[in-house]
């Protein structure tokens, strides 16, 4: 089997859906941007009416997607013209099948060059170019998309306030050589590690970094035929190592935000929260409306939480 035909897009793309929904269009950014060593293409959606300091939202697509359609597959283009936030959807260099580099040394380092250098500079960009709120910066995926995610939050803590990540695999586990590097160990869930091991992996991501740590949010279906559901619970021990949490959950709640999916939370404030989605396969639907909660992102006024004083602080939630 070859890499084209491993990942399959995990979203039914809904063409057009969302181009009748608004007046603002997605339009390709060709200036310089900054750092982007892979070309990494960089499409943006800002809608007519921005919200104050406008939150980011950036929203990798799939294997054999591009940002056009993950543009129009999901909801996220409709509700920024609603709430007034910016959407940034990258499109991936690779031509052969549109996957991401969450492999590379470079990819999983801060700065340190692949696919997520470049789209760390299109966040700067944005921010700059619009008067961003820095403390609202976000990222959601399904598929490859999730595992950049992961990587993104992995390795610039400094940039995302918090991730949702729908049937992806934890930071590090594609590791190899090169940028289109295919782990059947970890897509088969063959690769396990203690919470530490995989909370080292995020640490030396970023060397000496101790200040803010993204909220974390994923979902995987227990019937995933591409990514092994086994990557759900490696991606439990990561994030909650990471930030310092118990493993065990604090609260299960059956059914929610569907039928048979399951909501646990970690920590006090809830800073993990994962989601098994019972006889779901890899082709996840996308949750828009838990997403937008966890986010924040309906939120336009001064009222908003106040995700810059964590940052600032350096107090993200480490009760357990």
């Amino acid at each position: 089997m070859t890499l084209l035909t491993r990942l399959r897009p995990a979203l039914t793309i809904l063409a057009g859906y969302i181009a009748a929904t608004q007046a603002a269009s997605l339009q390709q950014i060709t200036a310089d941007f900054g750092p982007n060593p892979r070309n990494v293409g960089f499409y943006l959606f800002v809608p007519d009416a921005l919200a104050p300091r406008p939150p980011v939202l950036v929203n990798p697509h799939w294997c054999h997607g591009d940002a056009r359609a993950a543009h129009a597959g999901s909801q996220y283009a409709a509700l920024a013209s609603r709430y007034g936030f910016i959407v940034i959807y990258p499109d991936s260099p690779n031509a052969a099948d549109k996957c991401w580099d969450v492999s590379s040394n470079a990819t999983l380092a801060h700065d340190g060059g692949g696919d997520s250098l470049g789209i760390a500079s299109m966040v700067r960009w944005t921010l700059e170019k619009y008067g961003g709120d820095r403390d609202r910066v976000f990222v959601t995926g399904v598929s490859s998309g999730a595992m950049m995610t992961n990587v993104l939050v992995g390795a610039y803590p400094d940039l995302f306030a918090a991730g949702s990540a729908f049937a992806g695999v934890p930071f590090g586990c594609f590791a190899g050589e090169g940028y289109g590097t295919w782990s059947d160990a970890c897509a088969t869930g063959k690769i396990t590690h203690t919470g530490e091991e995989w909370a080292d992996m995020v640490r030396d991501a970023y060397p000496g970094y101790d200040g803010w740590r993204p909220k974390m949010q994923v979902f995987h279906g227990t019937a995933d035929e591409v990514l092994n559901y086994v990557n759900f619970g490696e991606e439990a021990k990561q994030w909650t190592s990471v930030l310092g949490l118990s493993e065990t959950p604090v609260s299960t709640t059956a059914d929610t935000p569907v039928s048979g999916w399951t909501k646990y939370v970690y920590g006090s404030t809830g800073w993990f929260e994962a989601y098994s989605a019972a006889g779901v396969s890899h082709n996840i639907h996308n949750q828009e409306d838990e997403v937008m909660k966890w986010f924040d992102l309906t939120c336009t006024t001064g009222d908003c939480f106040k995700w810059g004083m964590g940052r600032l602080a350096g107090d993200w939630d480490r009760s357990s």
